[in-house]
């Protein structure tokens, strides 16, 4: 069997490709990557894509063996728990895996979970699979690209960090294109929540802002849910359906882009 690999689609990205070069070269991926952050894929409410879970096993994580509906009751929960009087920190606690929809629309589960990591500079030694996943990588030879800043300024912020795509960034910028009304600290959370070289393996930390450290306890204490709350006891998913509805309503109501 051949396998047809596509192109690289990071080189829209670089700085040193021209714009012609990288639209020849990178037009599947970079079409595809269009199409999602375009968010013209479908029209649902949360809550129905919560249900759409239900289809899919998350091959990334040896802890869950059932539908990722429940694993976001589950952390829901454990938060509710924890933190009674933060109705909008239980909320993330059910939206914060809805990216990986992406999964069930044609991207493969390889783009879409596990972890994530900045690209543009040297993966650091907490990045999974470090030693042996980025030996074809070209930027590892190249000194724009591979020192421990890379093509960043120190202490840039990571807003300003390209990182690499998955569940975690596409529902961050659905949220904003859809003006979900939650807090900061919300945004951070769904978006870095997998970026665990930084929340628990301590490294990036030369391209973190002030601000990047201000919100990594929350990263962190919602990361206790998100690990400590799957077990095989799974939740009544009809009795709480209520309560999240309510605060679907009050934070992100209606029918969604996505």
């Amino acid at each position: 069997m051949k396998v047809v690999v596509g192109p690289d689609p990071s080189l829209v990205y670089r700085p040193d490709v021209g714009t012609e070069a990288a639209k020849d070269q990178g037009s599947f991926r970079n079409y595809t990557h269009a199409q999602f952050g375009s968010f013209s894929c479908n029209k649902m409410t949360v809550m129905e894509a919560v249900d759409m879970l239900d289809s899919l096993v998350d091959e990334s994580d040896p802890d869950v063996d059932f539908p990722n509906s429940f694993h976001a009751f589950q952390t829901a929960e454990g938060i509710r728990k924890a933190h009674p009087d933060k109705d909008w920190f239980h909320l993330v606690g059910l939206l914060h895996d809805l990216g990986k929809v992406l999964a069930l629309w044609g991207e493969p589960q390889w783009a879409v979970v596990g972890d994530t990591f900045p690209v543009g500079c040297r993966p650091q030694a907490s990045v999974v699979f470090c030693d042996s996943t980025f030996q074809e990588n070209p930027d590892l030879w190249d000194p724009r690209y591979s020192s421990e800043l890379g093509m960043y300024q120190p202490h840039c912020g990571l807003e300003n960090v390209l990182m690499s795509w998955g569940h975690d960034e596409y529902l961050y910028q659905m949220m904003r294109f859809n003006k979900f009304s939650l807090p900061p600290e919300a945004f951070y959370m769904i978006r870095f929540h997998s970026f665990y070289p930084w929340h628990t393996g301590g490294d990036y930390r030369q391209l973190c802002s002030q601000r990047d450290l201000d919100m990594l306890p929350w990263v962190q204490e919602f990361n206790k849910f998100d690990l400590y709350t799957k077990c095989p006891d799974l939740p009544d998913v009809d009795q709480l359906r209520p309560y999240y509805q309510e605060l679907i309503d009050k934070y992100c109501p209606g029918i969604l882009s996505w």
